[in-house]
């Protein structure tokens, strides 16, 4: 019975704060006045105290509790009645509240009577509720008397506010306010709302903000617009009411109005107010947004509030020092984690409100779209993006539109995502798996700039989340890495990369699961495989070692099961794994020799280091192929500084005598065999005594080791000799030059006799032998010069960074050697269709992952596809450079017959008239190192010839010449489209898996920044080459009176410079276009190279702005225009200048400088190739006329100037004869002009707005001049398809037609609905217009389907229904116009393109009578006539865009 008293008094102080302190000590009371309950009745003969006893209620004296001897309701009941029936009524009420006013002077008898009344226990029965009301509040729910000590309550409620609060903990003034909540009846409601705004109003702070939270608890609805008021003007008078006021306004039931005149007010003290208040705010904002001012509502919040400048600080300062300990903060952690805690509370506010309420979230979105400028956009932005994006599943797909499009325009870049992450890891945290989704849906898309940011917050949530979500993150790269996809496996091993190197503590923690990827080695690239291992040895290796044994053994248990495969696909895993995981190794250890202790785990860990590199010899000895991979990966090692030196030593002790022993032979010990070749010693760079000189023994090699493989045999001396492959030999010296490079600092004095030495060679120039020589010798002499070829590209890369001028004579001599080769070369591989070539890079998995040529197989090498194979197998297979393998199994290095079938097929040529271009065959040369263009810093190079005295016997002058130019510029072209550009990542269907990187090996292993960095020191001597090949040119055009071609031209040195001219553009322009010069720390890079060019014009000035460097830059690049050879040469430049207009903030001069440039371009003669019809590709012209179009001034104008002049001059000229306007408009380029004049047409008139009718007159008549501007142009392309009617053209036309007829639709028609009335004579003449091109459009239909041609007929169903929305509309605004009358639909007959009526519908004429009734299926024009009388033109005006019902009925 106790506890069910107890609990019925605590659940009735639930109503306020008070009560619920006062409850815990309100028992105590109970049990002490048991024993004294009957002697503490208070005993009074006035009325209050008998009416009271009479009710029901027994009044007590002291701190005892009030007792209430019936149920609450009866007790009213029972007053009420009483009061009523008394004889002195209404008196009574008077004597009854004055009985009420004595007894509560008494402290003790008011506080009773405000606190809850107890129950006798034979009550505790009662049905009624299960709390007890305090006698006033049982008092105030009797109407006739609730006036009345509403106003007593008042009265006595001013001698409690400034005293101090009881010991028991009860507040006077918020007791007495208690009683007036939840009355169910307010009787005079405006009086009580004015006395409780006046007790506001002269109330101290903590009870005015008590107050002011009661209100909606007091006041009825009827009261809420009187009290709203009050409060509003309350608001700007007492800041400090800002929350509760806020709090209450949200409650009330306002007018719309006053709503947003507070939140005005508020808006205006966003920047000023308390963090601690600010969610109130926002709560109270967006509680009163509407659907109609939404989006401006959000946009001014979003402007206003800015959570950075307010948190900054203590996140900062909480972020430091949670990276640096990860233990408890220190003493000024409790006022950061409050301010911590109002962020996450207003975040909790507003995912509340984004949640449930669609308007906000969608104007939240829009608000954030409507920012253009990168710089206006903060961090509440995107954390605001990843809000909605985790609350809202609806809007998910807009969400990751908006983020693409404002990641592709560079609004959202690293820095603001980092700060993001920085100042709300909290908020973001909850969020994390929203997160997770978005950077795995970023990393499938083919965008670069958006996978960046994808690969960002993985980073991101790795660095700031806690572990569980680090485990998430490293699983979900796995995953990627696992899918597959060559493009997301990529990315996501560089994530990893990254995150070993940010936190390699936590990376370890989550290391088994990178383990896993182990099982998933088959479809990785030897690039991904060498990211792989050096990310698990990274976390194998690396201290503490013991942690990570278990991954060392799989490690090395992987890497041992892959060596003795006998398959070369799982072999070159395990040779790579070795290598990686080698110089992991043996760059640890290094780390451990500052010691005595530290140097023996050195001398250990070399040890390991060296067997391991001894097995990967041994298992890769027996196969040339897996050797020189060996080589190439050991020499990668060596380059990039992470072997120790102790095992340098070890491997600088064998490489050069093996070398020697396999390759290098006395110049006097000439080979004699069976060779049907004479061998010679040639390209030597001294004259060699016959007796001392050294010589490479390439072709003796080769032959013998084709002898070997023919069967032919052996003497017991021969076989007791290792047989050495030619093909080791480039990847063998490489690994030589790089030991003694470390070893030497640089210098390779040691082997330069091999930048001298000649070569066993025969006579390879091919002269009249050329026909008379077997398949089989042609094939042998191919793959000699790619031998050779390859071991002069490996001795330039060597010897390139040599600072003598002899060595650096010799090095531009073996340059102009590699050139010759090639010269020859190119013709041997004429006549050798089916050749393949030699393998120059080893790094790929099978041998049908080889580039395919790009030349095309004619039917005549087609046709004796069959014959070519007999003579292989009957010649044996000298003619591959898998043949050249000979020691290998056949399981392990030869290619299955299908691998070879591939390669032969790939590696066709052209019939022996047709010549053979060497870019199809880029992967069968050694990669050129990016330091082997500093030698395109050499202008003129003075060789000394020294006598045998070393005196100087005379001196020779080498110069880079055009064609050793052209090489190296044509290879850093390949380099920079390689790494600078961006590709499209989606594989193409049946595509060879990273057939772009075949040849890139050496280049991928440095990053985008430092390709790009050197580029940018290579600048000036490329500006130096390309001002000399403008020179060239300019004096070339004043020597032939400005004809480029003329007859005085050497036509081999023209293109060759050309072709110059054009890969340094090319070059240019990749650099500029680097999307990493968007990034802040490549801001210096981009600058310097800018600064490179500036320096051109005049002298270089120190700390240049960005803007005045791009405009020096972009005026240094104009100046080349008059002399670009080629269309293009013409292209590149524009591009060129194109990409450093974009990183302009102020480019509007600049874009006109790029039209009137296009123009001018377009305006040329350019010169014809011999075999050329013409010398413009199709592409490079649409790109070239789009560039036009897009940037000039009208492209209204220049369209009709184009097809209004330049094309009537065409149709008047002769057959082959171009237009003297535009000399590149001929019949033949026609379809180009066309095409991207009716596609810019359509993309003007689309980004046209409408208008609206509140728009001013002015601007009305500016668009309606414009789209009858429009409307002619397009008439004018239109009419073109009389004269060229050939197929494309139709095409175009019917394709753009209909689009541009949307557009009128869309943009137009809403124009002529308001323009009517004023215009009227200008809109009848602008639809009488395009009623002329709907009909042609209409016979065009009829052309596409007589003559059958599906290519045409498919754009036939949406065009005529187009055409019929037209009508349509038309009719509408005839009579939003009041001009129905003046509507009418005729018939329409089918004709052809001239006009002339299609016979075949004649028999249908009466069914076509029929139809004309039926409005449904016809289509006309309508013509507005005034005053209902109609024009001349009226019926010229009859809408005859379509037919459909008799079309389509055939």
């Amino acid at each position: 019975m106790f506890s069910k008293r107890r609990r019925s008094k605590s659940e009735e102080k639930e109503n306020t704060t008070e009560h619920a302190s006062q409850a815990g000590k309100q028992p105590l009371s109970k049990k002490t006045k048991k024993s004294r309950v009957h002697n503490e009745v208070e005993e009074n003969d006035s009325v209050f105290v008998k009416l009271l006893k009479t009710s029901g209620i027994i009044l007590k004296t002291g701190k005892s509790q009030n007792q209430l001897a019936v149920d609450q309701i009866i007790v009213q009941k029972k007053l009420f009645q009483t009061l009523r029936k008394h004889p002195s009524y209404p008196n009574i009420i008077e004597e009854f509240i004055s009985g009420l006013e004595s007894y509560i002077e008494d402290r003790d008898n008011f506080r009773n009577c405000l606190l809850s009344c107890e129950r006798l226990q034979d009550e505790e029965t009662s049905m009624g509720a299960s709390y007890s009301k305090s006698l006033i509040k049982l008092l105030l729910g009797i109407d006739i008397l609730q006036p009345a000590i509403i106003k007593t309550l008042f009265e006595k409620l001013p001698e409690f506010l400034f005293e101090k609060v009881n010991s028991d903990g009860i507040s006077m003034p918020r007791l007495i306010i208690n009683q007036l909540k939840w009355l169910d009846r307010v009787v005079d409601g405006k009086d009580l709302t004015t006395k409780i705004m006046q007790l506001i109003s002269i109330a101290p702070l903590y009870l005015q903000h008590d107050f002011v939270t009661s209100l909606p608890e007091i006041l009825g609805d009827s009261q809420h617009a009187d009290v709203g008021k009050e409060l509003s003007d309350l608001l700007t008078e007492n800041t400090l009411l800002t929350v509760p006021i806020l709090d209450v306004l949200s409650s009330l039931r306002l007018d719309p109005k006053l709503l947003s005149k507070v939140r005005q007010l508020m808006m205006g003290k966003l920047s000023s107010v308390r963090l601690d208040d600010l969610p109130v705010i926002i709560k109270f904002i967006l509680h009163s947004v509407t659907t109609t001012d939404a989006l401006e509502v959000i946009s001014e919040l979003r402007e206003q509030l800015d959570l950075q400048h307010c948190i900054l600080p203590s996140q900062l300062q909480a972020f430091q020092s949670r990276l640096k300990n990860k233990e408890q903060r220190s003493s000024s952690g409790n006022q950061e984690n409050s301010g911590q805690d109002c962020v996450i509370l207003l975040f909790d506010v507003i995912k509340s409100a984004v949640r449930y309420e669609k308007t906000i979230s969608e104007a939240w979105i829009k608000a954030i779209e409507n920012t253009a400028s990168g710089s206006e956009h903060k961090v509440f932005d995107l954390t605001m993006l990843l809000i909605i994006y985790s609350t809202n599943t609806q809007t998910k797909k807009y969400i990751e539109k908006v983020l693409r499009n404002k990641i592709r325009s560079g609004c959202f870049q690293e820095q603001l995502l980092q700060s993001t992450f920085c100042i709300h890891y909290l908020v973001l945290k909850d969020v994390f798996l929203s997160i997770l989704s978005l950077a795995q849906s970023f990393l499938h898309s083919l965008d670069q700039s958006i996978v960046l940011f994808g690969s960002l917050l993985y980073k991101y949530a790795f660095k700031f989340f806690d572990t569980y979500c680090q485990q998430e993150v490293v699983g979900a790269l796995v995953t990627h890495i696992c899918s597959g996809n060559e493009a997301e496996v990529d990315t996501a091993l560089d994530i990893l990369l990254e995150l070993v190197a940010l936190n390699l503590s936590a990376m370890r923690l989550n290391a088994v699961f990178v383990k896993g990827i182990l099982d998933y080695l088959d479809n990785m690239s030897p690039q991904q495989i060498r990211k792989l291992f050096y990310i698990l040895s990274t976390l194998a290796f690396s201290k503490p070692r013991e942690a990570s044994s278990h991954i060392q053994d799989d490690m090395h248990l992987v890497i041992r099961k892959q060596l003795s495969s006998t398959i070369f696909k799982y072999k070159l895993v395990g040779i790579i794994g070795a290598v990686t995981m080698a110089g992991i190794m043996t760059a640890d250890s290094r780390s451990f020799s500052l010691t005595q202790e530290g140097a023996a785990l050195s001398n250990e860990q070399c040890t390991q280091v060296t067997s391991l590199l001894q097995l990967v010899h041994s298992c890769s000895k027996q196969s040339p192929r897996a050797s020189a991979l060996y080589y190439d990966e050991f020499a990668n090692l060596i380059q990039e500084g992470k072997l120790a030196s102790k095992a340098l030593e070890w491997v600088g002790q064998t490489i050069f005598n093996d070398f020697q022993d396999a390759f290098v032979v006395d110049l006097c010990v000439v080979p004699e065999g069976d060779c049907p070749f004479p061998v010679k010693a040639l390209y030597g760079l001294e004259e060699y005594n016959s007796r001392d000189g050294i010589a490479i023994n390439l072709l003796p090699l080769l032959f013998s080791q084709d002898f070997a493989r023919d069967g032919g045999r052996m003497t017991s001396q021969e076989s007791d000799q290792k047989l050495v492959s030619p093909l080791c030999l480039a990847p063998y010296f490489r690994l030589l030059r790089l030991c003694v490079e470390r070893q030497h600092n640089g210098n390779l004095e040691e082997i330069d006799g091999l930048l001298d030495c000649p070569v066993f060679l025969t006579d390879l120039e091919p002269g009249e032998r050329l026909e008379s020589m077997s398949v089989k010798e042609h094939s042998f002499v191919c793959s000699l010069i790619f031998l050779t070829l390859n071991w002069f590209r490996e001795i330039v890369n060597a010897f390139c960074r040599q600072t003598s001028p002899e060595m650096k004579g010799k090095v531009l001599t073996r340059l102009k050697h590699i050139v010759e080769l090639q010269r020859i070369l190119e013709k041997y591989l004429a006549v050798t269709p089916d050749y393949v070539p030699p393998l120059a890079n080893f790094d790929v998995e099978t041998l049908d992952v080889t580039p395919h040529t790009s030349t095309a197989v004619s039917a005549k090498i087609r046709k004796q596809g069959k014959i070519g194979g007999r003579n292989r197998k009957a010649d044996g297979s000298k003619t591959s450079s898998l043949d050249s393998l000979s020691k290998e199994d056949s399981s392990e290095c030869d290619p299955t017959p299908s691998d070879r079938s591939q390669l032969e097929k790939e590696f066709k040529g052209k019939e022996e008239k047709t010549s053979v271009s060497l870019q199809n065959y880029r992967a069968f040369f050694r990669e050129l190192d990016i330091e082997v263009f500093s030698i395109l810093h050499c202008g003129l190079v003075t060789k000394f010839i020294l006598d045998t005295e070393m005196h100087t016997e005379a001196t020779e002058v080498v110069q880079l010449q055009p064609p050793e130019l052209l090489f190296l510029l044509e290879d850093l072209s390949q380099k920079v489209e390689n790494m600078l550009t961006p590709v499209a990542r989606r594989v193409p269907f049946l595509k060879s898996k990273g057939s772009r990187n075949i040849g890139f090996s050496h280049l991928h292993q440095r990053s985008a920044q430092e390709i790009a960095y050197n580029i940018v020191q290579l600048l000036t001597p490329m500006c130096n080459h390309l001002e000399n090949i403008h020179n060239y040119f300019q004096c070339l055009a004043a020597e032939n009176q400005g004809v480029a071609d003329g007859p005085g031209v050497k036509v081999q040195e023209y293109h060759i410079m050309s072709s110059s001219y054009q890969r340094l553009l090319q070059i240019f322009h990749g650099l500029f276009a680097w999307s990493g010069f968007f990034q802040p720390e490549n801001y210096n890079l981009l600058c310097s190279a800018l600064e490179v060019l500036t320096s051109r014009l005049k002298q270089k000035e120190p700390d240049q702005a960005l803007e005045e460097l791009l405009s020096q830059s972009f005026h240094y690049l104009q100046n080349f225009r008059h002399s670009v050879p080629t269309f293009q040469c013409a292209l590149y430049l524009i591009k060129l200048l194109m990409v450093l207009l974009e990183k302009s903030t102020a480019p509007t001069q600049s874009k006109e400088k790029i039209a009137s440039l296009a123009r001018q371009f377009l305006c040329r003669v350019w010169p014809h190739g011999e075999k050329e019809k013409s010398s413009i590709p199709n592409d490079q012209l649409h790109i070239l006329l789009s560039i036009y179009l897009e940037h000039t001034d009208s492209v209204l104008k220049a369209i009709e100037e184009i097809a209004g002049v330049g094309v009537p001059e065409l149709i008047n000229s002769p057959k082959d004869a171009s237009s003297s306007t535009f000399p590149t408009l001929t019949r033949h380029t026609f379809v180009i002009f066309f095409r991207v004049m009716m596609a810019e047409l359509e993309k003007t008139v689309k980004g046209l707005q409408a208008g609206t009718a509140a728009d001013s007159q002015q601007i009305h008549e500016e668009k309606l001049l414009y789209w009858n501007m429009a409307v002619r142009d397009f008439t004018i392309l239109i009419n073109l398809i009389k004269v060229f009617d050939s197929r494309p053209v139709l095409h175009v036309c019917l394709k753009y037609g209909r689009l541009f007829v949307e557009a009128f639709l869309k943009q137009c028609m809403p124009l002529l609905d308001f323009s009517f009335r004023k215009h009227r004579e200008d809109v009848l003449s602008l639809l009488e217009t395009f009623q002329l091109d709907t009909r042609l459009l209409h016979h065009l239909c009829g052309h596409s389907k007589i003559h059958q041609d599906t290519k045409l007929t498919k754009h036939v169903p949406l065009l005529k229904k187009t055409l019929e929305l037209l009508v349509c509309r038309v009719k509408a605004m005839l009579v939003l116009n009041n001009c129905r009358e003046a509507f009418w639909l005729g018939n329409l007959k089918n004709r052809d393109l001239q006009g002339e009526e299609i016979m075949s519908q004649n028999s249908q004429e009466s069914t076509a009578d029929d139809i004309g009734d039926d409005t449904s299926s016809q289509v006309s024009k309508s013509k507005a006539t005034e005053d209902g009388e109609e024009d001349e033109t009226s019926d010229g005006e009859k809408e005859q865009d379509s037919d459909a019902s008799d079309d389509d009925s055939d």
